[in-house]
């Protein structure tokens, strides 16, 4: 037995061998320190390149009997990801579900951790060099305050309480949306907070440079990568290093 995140007791066999991960985040997490240990994850996970395991649809819609199918040993996935319907659906069928809840940086190194020995896995080298890079950054001397919207038609943005949020913040990068009422609210352009930068990631909604920077005139914009942004795992050192130079030059 081991407790995921949400404190519930998880019936984790003593020798897993086969894992189905519906969050990308964490198929790239497992397939990072384990290649071979994943049968399956969703259409969403395309990190690394070359997996090759069977699909199971998305995240917020995943196939049940799909997954039932593929046998697993433990099904990872995340709070905020995933549906709660589809996890008991995956419980009540005997499955055992592993739910992460990563909300801040630190608290991504340490999930992992433990949701890596969930799957009987010791902590892999990645880990530790994402974590050392994260340490390595210095204090944020200058703060600059952000949008980050995630969709148009309707205005979407990064609201309270959200990964997101807390890289940017490690960065010196305050979100002006982050006292609002929920983690992802609904907002009119012309009616934001001071802000002196908008972040435009590529995922959900995928901003370019000709859709947009347009609806902010005179505030500059970012044009970022999502996982840079959203995911916890291996992309974490990689965006400890190139999210600096983008966001606080």
């Amino acid at each position: 037995m081991v407790v995921d995140d949400e404190c519930r007791t998880v019936p984790v066999p003593a020798d897993v061998r086969r894992v189905v991960s519906i969050v990308p985040s964490l198929t790239e997490a497992v397939a990072a320190t384990a290649p071979g240990l994943l049968v399956g994850a969703t259409d969403w996970c395309t990190h690394p390149a070359d997996l090759d395991v069977t699909r199971v649809k998305g995240t917020k819609n995943p196939d049940v009997a799909a997954i039932l199918d593929l046998a697993p040993d433990l099904v990872v996935t995340n709070q905020e990801e995933n549906r709660l319907s589809d996890l008991d659906a995956l419980r009540d069928a005997g499955v055992p579900v592993y739910v992460t809840d990563i909300r801040t940086v630190d608290g991504a190194f340490a999930s992992l951790a433990r949701m890596l020995a969930a799957c009987g896995l010791d902590r892999p080298a990645w880990l530790d060099d994402a974590e050392a890079a994260w340490r390595a950054l210095p204090q944020p001397t200058r703060h600059r305050r952000a949008v980050v919207p995630i969709w148009r038609r309707p205005w979407m943005a990064v609201g309270r309480d959200t990964f997101t949020g807390a890289v940017l913040a490690r960065l010196g990068v305050d979100n002006v949306l982050a006292e609002h009422a929920e983690r992802y609210p609904r907002f009119d352009p012309a009616a934001l907070p001071d802000h002196d930068l908008v972040v435009l990631p590529d995922e959900p909604y995928l901003f370019t440079a000709d859709d947009g920077p347009e609806a902010f005139p005179g505030v500059p914009a970012v044009l970022v990568s999502g996982r840079l942004l959203t995911w916890y795992g291996p992309s974490l050192a990689v965006a400890a290093r190139e999210l600096p130079p983008l966001l606080i030059a």
